[in-house]
């Protein structure tokens, strides 16, 4: 449970440093949404709610939006993920990154959703449509680096 954990963190934390990437806060939605995706759906016992909770209070934290909306998305995604976990799992990187897309995209939509009513206005919704084109077009790298770790943690438990 540690890898996935810390190494997540150290992402989250890297991306919230003022270091000058382009699109550094959709980077790090993007790479919270395929993390929480893939732990969840390879190895849930790496990535329990509580853990889930916690980055999603560390990511409200260190962003600009209303505290708890990271929290609610990124709960809603892991029990999406842990519900279609038996069928995803068996299928294939091609399948398991389209099953990925509606759910980045619901989740993008509905923390712009909740930002919007906890703020009380109307956000421009071109941001939210960039960072779910950003975390869709991420998943598939976050994936092949997150599969080999995750290799690199199952080898030792085999043998």
């Amino acid at each position: 449970m540690c890898f996935p954990t810390v190494s997540t963190v150290l992402l989250l934390l890297i991306l919230a440093a003022p270091i000058g990437l382009p699109a550094q806060p959709e980077l790090q939605l993007a790479m919270l949404l395929s993390c929480i995706f893939f732990w969840s759906l390879y190895r849930p016992a790496a990535m329990p709610a509580w853990v889930v909770f916690l980055l999603g209070l560390l990511a409200d934290l260190l962003g600009q939006g209303p505290i708890g909306v990271d929290v609610l998305i990124l709960l809603l995604v892991q029990a999406i993920v842990l519900r279609w976990r038996y069928a995803l799992a068996r299928q294939g990187p091609l399948v398991v990154w389209l099953a990925f897309l509606p759910i980045a995209l619901g989740a993008v939509a509905a923390d712009w959703v909740l930002d919007c009513v906890l703020l009380w206005r109307v956000l421009p919704a071109g941001p939210s449509l960039f960072q779910a084109l950003f975390a869709a077009g991420i998943y598939p790298t976050f994936a092949t680096l997150l599969s080999r770790a995750h290799r690199g943690i199952a080898a030792p438990e085999e043998a």
